[in-house]
C-alpha cells in the first residue's frame, strides 16, 4: 500500500507539474523493504540451527572414533588419486571427497575419512530439509574435503588443493574467529566446485583446543536472486557494506551506470567464468549521483535518497539486515520511462 501510494503520488506529478523538486519527504517508509529483509533472513537464518547441529553431530564422531574406524566400511568410497571415483548423482547419500595431496599425513587423513563417513546420512538430511541450500561440506586441518551433493571434483578442483587458504576455512580458524561461532561470510565469491558465486555459512569444529574442521553450508547467489527478488515488483538490488552487490534484478542494476550485462542478465553474468565483482560495485558506477546514494545509504546510514539531475533515476530507500553487512536497496526509474 505504501508503494502504491508512492506511484500515486509521482502520477499526479506528472499530470499537474508539480512545481517543486522530490525531497526525502515525499518518500515512501521501508516497510516493505523491512518485511522482505524479515522474510529473508527468517528462511537464510535458520541454517545456522542446522550447523549447529551437524557441529554436534560432529562431535559425536569424534568422540566415538576409536569404535567407527574398528567398524568402518572401508569401501564406501574408492579413490583415483586425490578424488573419490564416485560419479556424481544427486540423492544416492553418497558425498565428492577430496584427499589432498598436500596432506601432511595420508594414513591419518584416510583414517579420518573412514569414521567420518557418518557426515554423509547428516548432510543430506540437511539439504533435503532446505530447498535453498546448494551445498553441505566439510574441510579439515589434513586437507579432506567431503562435499554433498557430490560434484565433478576431477575436472573442477586440484588435486593439490589448500583448503586452508579459502575463506570457507580460514573464516573460522580461531584467528578470525576466536569465539567459536557460526560465521556469516559477508562477501560472495567464487565456489571453487562450480557453484558459481555463492554465500557461506561456516562453524568451526574443535577437538578439545584444536582445530580439526570446518562445516559450511552455501547459498548461491542465484538462488536469493530468484527466491526473493524476482518475485517482488520493483528494482531491487542488495549490496554488502563495500558497495558490491550480491544480488540484484537486472533492471535495478541496468539504472545504476554499471557494466553492461552478459546477454542482459545478471544470473547469466555471475555464473561466467570472467565475471568480477569489482565491476559490479556502487562506488564504480560512471554516476557520480549512484556513488552519492551508496555513500548515505552504506556510510551515512541513511535510508532515503533523491537523486538530482539522473533523467533515469529518481529516488531510492533502503533497509539493512540484521544478521550480516547487508543493505537491500530499491531504485525508483521514472515511471514514464524517459
Amino acid at each position: 500500500m505504501v508503494r502504491n501510494n508512492w506511484y500515486l503520488f509521482l502520477i499526479i506529478c506528472s499530470f499537474f507539474s508539480c512545481n517543486r523538486e522530490l525531497t526525502k519527504e515525499d518518500l515512501p517508509e521501508t516497510e516493505h523493504l523491512t518485511l522482505m529483509v524479515k522474510e529473508m533472513e527468517e528462511e537464510i537464518l535458520v541454517l545456522e540451527k542446522e550447523i549447529i547441529w551437524l557441529e554436534s553431530f560432529y562431535q559425536g564422531l569424534l568422540e566415538n572414533k576409536d569404535y567407527l574406524l574398528n567398524h568402518a566400511d572401508r569401501n564406501k568410497y574408492i579413490f583415483e588419486g586425490a578424488f573419490s571415483n564416485n560419479i556424481p548423482v544427486e540423492g544416492d547419500g553418497l558425498s565428492k571427497l577430496i584427499l589432498s595431496s598436500i596432506s601432511p599425513d595420508p594414513k591419518k587423513s584416510l583414517d579420518e575419512i573412514y569414521f567420518t563417513n557418518g557426515l554423509d546420512s547428516a548432510f543430506k538430511a540437511v539439504y533435503d530439509r532446505h530447498d535453498i541450500i546448494a551445498q553441505v561440506y566439510s574441510n579439515s586441518t589434513m586437507q579432506v574435503s567431503r562435499v554433498y551433493p557430490p560434484y565433478d571434483a576431477q575436472n573442477l578442483m586440484d588435486p593439490d588443493i589448500n583448503l586452508k587458504k579459502y575463506n570457507f576455512y580460514y573464516e573460522a580458524d580461531l584467528e578470525h574467529n576466536p569465539a567459536k561461532k557460526s560465521v556469516w561470510i559477508p562477501e560472495v565469491y567464487v565456489d571453487p566446485a562450480g557453484k558459481g558465486w555463492i554465500m557461506s555459512l561456516v562453524h568451526p569444529v574443535y577437538e578439545g583446543a584444536e582445530l580439526f574442521a570446518v562445516l559450511g553450508i552455501d547459498i548461491t547467489v542465484d538462488e536469493i536472486l530468484h527466491r526473493f527478488l524476482d518475485v517482488k515488483e520493483g528494482n531491487y538490488l542488495i549490496v554488502n557494506e563495500k558497495g558490491d552487490i550480491v544480488s540484484g534484478k537486472s533492471s535495478a542494476i541496468e539504472a545504476l551506470s554499471l557494466p553492461p550485462l552478459k546477454n542482459h542478465i545478471y544470473r547469466e553474468t555471475i555464473q561466467a567464468d570472467n565475471f568480477r565483482i569489482s565491476d559490479f560495485n556502487l562506488f564504480m558506477s560512471k554516476s557520480k549521483g549512484v556513488r552519492e546514494m551508496a555513500q548515505a545509504f552504506i556510510f551515512n546510514k541513511e535510508n532515503k535518497f533523491v537523486f538530482e539531475d539522473e533523467y533515469n533515476l529518481t529516488s531510492a530507500i533502503a533497509y539493512p539486515f540484521n544478521f550480516t553487512d547487508w543493505y537491500l536497496i530499491q531504485i525508483n526509474p521514472p515511471l514514464n520511462g524517459e
